[in-house]
C-alpha cells in the first residue's frame, strides 16, 4: 500500500471541498504552488522533509485556502472561529444525534410501543437533536465572535491534523450499502410481522397475514435465507466493488429471488386465501392487467437490478483518489 505524503494529504484536503469541474486544475496549481515554496526552504538549508512540513505550515489550513480559491468567505458567525464552529458541529451531530435516536428507540421498543410510534417517535427526536444542537453551538461561537474581552483561542491548524485520503469509489459505495441494509432490513422485518396479522376482515377485526403460513413449511425461510445473503453481498459490494464476478452473483441473487416469487404468485400459493377474500382479489374485471402490472414491475425491477450490475461493473477502474491530481 502506497503511503501518502503530507503534500497528498493537503492537495486531497483542500480539493475535496471544491465542485467537482474545479478540483483537477486546482490540485495541479497547489502542487506547483507547494512545490516552489518547497523549494525556497531547501535553497535555504532546510532538509525536504522539514521543507515540506514549513511550506505546508505557511500556506495555512488547507479548507481556508481553497475558500478563497473559489472566492468563498467563511463568514456565518465571523471568519475568526468558523472553522472551529464546523468542524466541532460536524463532530456533534455525528455523535449525539445517533445516540439520541438509538436511545429513544430502545425505550420505545422496550415500552412495547407500536411499530408506527417507533418509527415517528425515532424520528422526531433526531430531528429535535439536531436542529437544538445546531442552535446552540451557533448561538455559543456567535456570543464568543462579538465578545471583545473573550480570551478562547481560535484553533491552529498544523500539517499534523491532515487527514488520510479516502477512497473515492468507496465512500460512493456507502450510500448505496446504507440504502441496499435499511430496505433488506425493512423487507426482512414485514416478511415477519404480517405473519402475526395486518389485516382485518369481520365485525371482530380479527387479524390475517398477507401471505400464505403454509410457506413457513419452506418459502419464506428460503427468502429470509437470501434476505440474507443480499445483505453479506450489499457489504462485499462496498468493500471490493463491483466485477464481472459480482455481477453474475447479482444475476443468480436476482433469480433466485424473482423466479420463486413469480412462481408462487402466479400459482396461487402465495397470499393467504384470507386476505386474497378480505381484499375481493383478483379486483374484478380488471384482473388480468392488475396481474400483469405486478409481474412486469417484480421483473422489470429485477432485470434493471442486473443491467446495472453490469453497468458498474464496466465503469469499475480502480482509479486512486489522488489520480487527477
Amino acid at each position: 500500500m502506497t503511503t501518502s505524503t503530507l503534500t497528498d494529504r493537503y492537495v486531497w484536503a483542500a480539493a475535496r471541498s471544491l465542485p467537482e469541474a474545479q478540483r483537477d486544475e486546482f490540485g495541479r496549481e497547489l502542487r506547483e504552488r507547494i512545490g516552489d515554496v518547497i523549494d525556497a526552504h531547501v535553497e535555504r538549508g532546510a532538509a525536504p522533509a522539514d521543507a515540506e512540513h514549513s511550506a505546508l505550515v505557511e500556506l495555512g489550513d488547507p479548507l481556508r485556502l481553497a475558500a478563497s480559491y473559489v472566492d468563498r468567505p467563511l463568514q456565518l458567525i465571523g471568519p475568526k472561529y468558523f472553522l472551529t464552529w464546523w468542524r466541532l458541529l460536524k463532530l456533534l451531530v455525528a455523535i449525539v444525534v445517533p445516540l439520541a435516536a438509538a436511545g429513544v428507540l430502545l425505550g420505545q421498543v422496550a415500552s412495547g410501543a407500536d411499530v408506527g410510534g417507533i418509527i415517528g417517535t425515532t424520528i422526531s427526536t433526531a430531528l429535535a437533536v439536531f436542529v437544538n444542537l445546531c442552535f446552540w453551538v451557533t448561538l455559543v461561537f456567535a456570543v464568543l465572535e462579538r465578545s471583545p474581552g473573550t480570551a478562547v483561542p481560535a484553533s491552529t491548524w498544523t500539517p499534523e491534523q491532515l487527514p488520510q485520503p479516502r477512497d473515492d469509489a468507496r465512500a460512493g459505495r456507502l450510500g448505496d450499502l446504507i440504502a441496499s441494509l435499511v430496505f433488506l432490513g425493512v423487507f426482512a422485518v414485514a416478511i415477519v410481522w404480517q405473519q402475526f396479522g395486518v389485516v382485518w376482515i369481520g365485525g371482530e377485526r380479527q387479524p390475517i397475514p398477507v401471505l400464505d403460513p403454509a410457506l413457513w413449511s419452506f418459502w419464506i425461510p428460503y427468502f429470509l435465507a437470501l434476505i440474507a445473503l443480499e445483505a453479506v453481498f450489499a457489504i462485499v459490494i462496498y468493500l471490493r466493488g463491483w466485477n464481472w464476478t459480482m455481477a453474475g452473483l447479482n444475476v443468480l441473487l436476482n433469480a433466485a429471488f424473482t423466479i420463486p416469487a413469480v412462481w408462487l404468485f402466479v400459482s396461487g400459493q402465495l397470499l393467504a386465501p384470507e386476505f386474497v377474500e378480505a381484499i375481493g382479489w383478483p379486483w374484478g374485471e380488471a384482473s388480468d392487467v392488475t396481474v400483469a402490472v405486478l409481474l412486469i414491475a417484480v421483473i422489470g425491477v429485477a432485470v434493471w437490478d442486473v443491467v446495472d450490475g453490469f453497468i458498474k461493473a464496466a465503469r469499475n477502474r480502480g482509479g486512486s483518489a489522488l489520480g487527477g491530481y
